[in-house]
């Protein structure tokens, strides 16, 4: 292994847990500067037996930390926020959303960190999709088919006869509840469900279930959209066909998608039927192919091993997606320089593309070099001033380089666009910390675990906001927007 021994394997720990698609952070950036804790490891680092001893002590720290933090993912279903991706899923949905009555700038594409096949709906403003059935979609309209299905849902009503947590999933503590029921319905442990919802377990395996006749009509919803929006609908009975068998293992064998949308052999009989009556094949939309490209080349990059990346790099079809992937899977080698070159190759390439600068800012950024990476991620966002992600990325270089009123101005922006971000929340809650704003920084906190839906942690944070911020505050607010769903979840545990 080249360079420092410590650093290489903390690295390693952080990309295994995603830290570089501003995933969960399990471990925190050292504060020493790069070159300054080289030299410190070099010089205590001399030693093999002592280089073993600490890898060994690392590790160890690290497997008892994960064992710590499995309950905790276990309380509720965890996202992927990168802008890239949700950019390139909103270009793949939109056409299909238009075509089902829906604003695309207000129902956002998220993405679920679940290797399973499943993709669900919990409110009017968003459709999850799992990043394994993402990749696993062979063709772009195979995965506009998802959105289209889950589009009808929300279409045809099916949302309002969900339960209270879908009503008030529009906010941090609701969010956080519904999806942490989610989890618990969908697989996700028995303990999981109980401390998110205290419900009989009868209704929490119906919790986002479907029946047979609403998945019926939202199939044909879903290709009245896919053919409005010109996109072939047969994409729909492939689709189908991922799940081909999966009825006749047992519920823990199934992908949770089978769960709570049950596919029979009728149902895709019937697509088949629908399908085969229409006119022929509306042609392939070379934008929507680019975009799918793009979107599983980063997933795929970031969540697979590097090795895998590079033996098929020469397989992708688009050069920049080819660049992308490259300096991704060099950036989780720790090779930095081989990585910045090909950024290099892709600002020449595509040097209006904001969502490039941004990986460019985040690769710079986790190397620690910040005057660079708050460059990469300015320049990202004068390209894209609306995209609340990557004016997240800004607002985290800006406190990294020691500017938190600064940082604090650019993430109150981002959070005015989207509070699902539990990264910003916990960016803002030390940048208001850090300007002496310690109300604020408790109610944010508060959000953040509510967001997890770790809702203990959450009104522990709510009380105290609450005796610190001006009653009747809007901040104050949240903060009592908190502690009731913590006071609900108490009184649900004791019945």
């Amino acid at each position: 292994m080249k360079g420092s021994t410590l650093e290489r394997v903390e690295f390693r720990i952080l990309i295994s847990h995603g830290a570089a698609m501003i995933f969960d952070r399990l471990i925190p950036v050292p504060s020493i500067p790069r070159r300054a804790f080289l030299r410190l490891s070099a010089r205590s680092l001399s030693d093999r037996l002592f280089v073993i001893r600490m890898i060994s002590a690392l590790l160890a720290f690290v497997l008892g930390l994960n064992m710590l933090v499995a309950p905790a993912r276990a309380q509720g279903v965890s996202l992927l926020r990168d802008a890239d991706i949700e950019h390139g899923l909103r270009e793949l949905a939109s056409p299909v959303l238009r075509a089902a009555g829906l604003n695309p700038s207000s129902t956002r594409l998220l993405v679920v960190d679940s290797a399973s096949l499943n993709a669900f709906v919990i409110d009017h403003t968003a459709i999850f999709l799992n990043y394994g059935l993402i990749l696993r979609t062979t063709k772009p309209e195979m995965l506009q088919a998802v959105i289209a299905h889950e589009a009808a849902h929300i279409a045809n009503g099916h949302i309002g006869r969900r339960g209270q947590n879908i009503r008030n999933a529009g906010t941090a503590a609701g969010l956080g509840t519904a999806l942490a029921v989610l989890a618990g319905a969908l697989g996700g442990g028995e303990a999981a469900i109980g401390v998110a919802a205290g419900t009989q377990s009868s209704a929490l395996r119906s919790f986002l279930s479907h029946t047979r006749a609403e998945e019926a009509s939202a199939d044909r919803s879903a290709i009245t959209y896919l053919r409005r929006a010109g996109i072939n609908p047969r994409g729909m009975i492939e689709l189908h066909g991922l799940f081909a068998g999966q009825e006749v293992l047992s519920r823990r064998n199934q992908d949770p998608y089978m769960r709570s949308h049950p596919l029979t052999r009728d149902r895709i009989r019937a697509a088949e039927a629908v399908v085969a009556t229409l006119p022929e094949d509306p042609g392939k939309d070379p934008d929507a192919a680019y975009w799918l490209a793009r979107v599983q080349g980063k997933l795929s990059a970031f969540k697979r091993a590097p090795k895998w990346t590079k033996r098929r790099l020469r397989s992708e079809t688009y050069a920049d997606v080819k660049l992308m992937r490259g300096a991704i899977a060099d950036f989780r080698n720790n090779k930095l320089n081989a990585a910045l070159k090909q950024m290099r190759d892709l600002r020449r390439l595509r040097p209006n593309d904001p969502f490039y600068a941004e990986l460019e800012g985040q690769i710079l950024y986790e190397n620690r070099r910040w005057e660079e990476a708050n460059a990469a991620y300015a320049r990202a966002a004068k390209l894209a001033p609306k995209d609340a992600l990557i004016l997240a990325g800004l607002g985290r270089t800006q406190l990294s380089a020691g500017n938190p009123k600064t940082a604090l101005a650019t993430l109150e922006r981002a959070r005015l666009r989207d509070f699902r971000n539990h990264r910003l929340l916990r960016d803002m809650s030390l940048a208001y910390a850090q300007t002496g704003q310690n109300g604020m920084a408790s109610v944010v906190t508060a959000e953040r675990y509510a967001l997890r839906g770790r809702l203990n942690d959450a009104g522990t944070h709510a009380k105290r906001a609450l005796g610190l911020l001006p009653e009747g505050s809007p901040p104050w607010r949240r903060a009592q927007d908190v502690f009731l769903a913590y006071e609900r979840s108490e009184k649900r545990k004791k019945k």
